[in-house]
């Protein structure tokens, strides 16, 4: 397949599934995997390209964030409380990120991790949607500290490719109360720091081979994946919200095991 066309295809799967409980990482190893293409030389591209879906939610919550930028100027207690729980968060999976660095890539390349792992996760939140009492409707600078660090230590649990991100920061806040739109806000704002600090581990990592233009992967079909992952994640994100407020996220659940058993029996054949 042609490397522009994969690159738009791929950009579409990023966009799509990044704030979605339904892993964008997993699904992109799952599509480099079946489209027949090594899952390891598109590991920098399938990264980097996340930077078009944080680019989407600041374009849609930049009122927040200017919000936030002015009340810091101003130390505002309220702006500082809302960073100071976004890095609480962020916090346990940046250590645990570097510690465990060479574990985490070495589960990139395996498409089998990804599809048990959506298939326990959907089983998860089915089961946390069923027990949890999300309590009353709340702003994310008003959660105590203690949820924060919670919300972060399950975000961890992301670093198994096709858990992810979303959906176990969500379902982390679900099962200490939090309100479903406050646990998908958060998840939203606590996606900017780790992807960009993901990102940027990874084009650190790969700046040689970039600047040598020695991969098969190079500069334009990143650019092209971050483009199209941005348009189509700032569609979803406004998309996503609604729905979560209608329906929660059991549809997410079903579609994860779906997906986990299609994908086991496709990989099945492709060996």
């Amino acid at each position: 397949m042609d490397l522009t066309l994969t690159a738009i295809l791929l950009g579409i799967v990023e966009g799509l599934t990044e704030f979605l409980p339904v892993s964008s990482t997993g699904h992109l190893i799952l599509a480099t995997s079946l489209f027949g293409f090594d899952p390891e030389q598109w590991k920098t591209f399938n990264i980097v390209i996340q930077l078009g879906a944080i680019l989407a939610v600041i374009v849609q919550f930049w009122r927040t964030f200017m919000a936030v930028g002015l009340g810091l100027i101003k130390f505002n207690p309220t702006s500082i409380r809302f960073v100071r729980n976004v890095l609480l968060a962020f916090l346990p999976s940046a250590v645990l990120g570097l510690l465990l660095k060479h574990w985490i890539e070495g589960l990139l390349g395996q498409p089998s991790v990804v599809a048990w792992a959506l298939i326990v996760g959907g089983i998860a939140i089915l089961a946390i949607e069923k027990v949890s009492k999300p309590g009353p409707l709340t702003g994310v600078a008003e959660l105590p500290a203690i949820q924060c660090i919670g919300v972060g230590l399950a975000q961890c649990l992301a670093m198994v490719p096709g858990v992810s991100r979303s959906g176990a920061t969500i379902m982390g806040a679900l099962a200490m109360g939090i309100e479903r739109r406050t646990a998908a806000e958060f998840s939203f704002f606590l996606a900017v720091p780790t992807m960009m600090g993901a990102s940027t581990l990874e084009l650190w990592g790969a700046r040689a081979q970039l600047a040598a233009g020695t991969g098969p992967v190079g500069w334009g079909e990143i650019g092209i994946g971050f483009v199209v992952s941005f348009v189509v994640a700032l569609v979803v994100i406004k998309a996503f919200m609604a729905f979560v407020s209608r329906s929660g996220f059991a549809p997410f659940a079903w579609y994860r095991i779906v997906a986990g058993v299609v994908a086991l029996v496709l990989l099945s054949r492709v060996s």
